[in-house]
């Protein structure tokens, strides 16, 4: 009979380890917004305001750290300033916001005890509650665009190739 209680046993431990281990997959497969035009409410977006000036923003999700927004804020508007045909942009405002989010996986399995006679019972539980608080950030910017060589006194000023290049291999890409 002893050996007959075991088996059970084990069902149910692999049972609660392959519960958990998917309770971790599922809990890690939040990714941080990558580098791309709005999408489902994240990403980068622009409008124009006149001629050479525009409010750039980019709303990333809640894995998304502030430094990888205003990293994409800062790329997102030295791009449009070389589509624009521009070689540097001056920051004239910048915001931004963070909005928490709690959240909260549980994940539970249990079996219930059985007799065997007069000998013991068998009992496997297994549960789980964790809270995770989380930060979105978004963050946005009105820029204004210029030709020619940046003024070294301008301390907003940026020069749009310089950036891309130094902030477009800290992007996230699709």
């Amino acid at each position: 009979m002893y050996g007959r209680m075991a088996a059970p046993r084990r069902r149910a431990t692999r049972s609660a380890l392959l519960l958990a281990l998917l309770a971790g997959v599922l809990g890690g497969c939040a990714t941080a917004t990558p580098y791309q035009q709005q999408r489902d409410g994240y990403g980068y977006t622009e409008q124009k305001l006149e001629s050479n000036r525009y409010r750039v923003s980019f709303r990333g999700n809640a894995a998304t750290s502030l430094d990888a927004v205003q990293n994409a804020l800062m790329f997102r508007a030295a791009e449009l300033t070389v589509a624009q045909h521009g070689d540097y942009f001056v920051v004239l405002n910048t915001q931004t916001e963070g909005t928490q989010s709690a959240n909260s996986p549980t994940v539970g399995i249990g079996l219930g005890g059985f007799s065997f006679g007069s000998h013991g019972g068998v009992s496997v539980g297994f549960g789980g509650s964790t809270q995770v608080d989380k930060t979105a950030y978004s963050a946005s910017a009105e820029i204004q665009i210029f030709s020619g060589p940046k003024s070294a006194d301008q301390p907003t000023a940026f020069d749009a190739r310089e950036l891309m290049s130094n902030l477009g291999p800290l992007l996230k890409r699709p």
